[in-house]
């Protein structure tokens, strides 16, 4: 009808939070931690200064957020990666997990520096690191239908300083590198027991 505008988005909280938590990762992307305030949160969403505050009253609100959100993306790439890899052999396991380390270096540069910056905010925030341990437990559950529960933690753990090594280093592992390590958790020792062999062994009374 004439004289009537253009009808008004309905407003979106959930949506909204999405926004303002999605604007969040790019700007610690683009400026680190450091450089995260709700100003350039706001500026990098489009929306009003006053609406960040409302839904994330603090800075370490909004790195929670964001942290959550890495995390969900992180177990969603996970679930999808196993269910796609039913079966796999040592060696296979080792050669795939290179591949995806090596990403890490290369293309996905960026936004594993963004991960690793919301990770290590738990350094010195305590609230945060229930958020940080799902991380590495997530990469032991996907580890888990490949290798028994101590190599999978093994392996867990290895990646993880693997792949900051190479963020925060000058230079980063070479794949042969990175795919020596991951062999030598990976492939089974026959002058090691193994581990859940080692758990099922009645114990004898001292």
């Amino acid at each position: 009808m004439a004289g009537q505008g253009a009808p008004k988005r309905r407003y979106d909280p959930k949506q909204r939070i999405e926004e303002i938590t999605v604007a969040t990762e790019k700007v610690i992307a683009e400026r680190g931690i450091e450089g995260l305030t709700h100003r350039a949160v706001a500026e990098q969403a489009g929306v009003p200064l006053g609406a960040t505050t409302y839904h994330f009253a603090t800075k370490d609100d909004l790195i929670q957020a964001a942290l959550q959100r890495s995390v969900d993306r992180y177990a969603a790439y996970l679930a999808d990666w196993v269910a796609q890899r039913p079966e796999l052999t040592a060696e296979q396991l080792t050669v795939l997990l290179a591949d995806a380390l090596m990403g890490c270096f290369g293309p996905q540069r960026d936004t594993q520096v963004m991960e690793f910056e919301l990770y290590l905010a738990a350094l010195r925030r305590p609230a945060l690191r229930p958020i940080a341990d799902q991380f590495i437990e997530l990469s032991i559950d996907a580890l888990l239908p490949y290798v028994d529960p101590l190599t999978a933690r093994t392996a867990a753990v290895a990646t993880n300083g693997l792949t900051l090594r190479g963020l925060a280093g000058s230079t980063p592992p070479t794949r042969a590198e990175v795919e020596d390590i991951l062999r030598r958790i990976l492939t089974p020792n026959p002058n090691v027991p193994s581990p859940i062999a080692h758990q099922n062994t009645p114990q004898v009374p001292a």
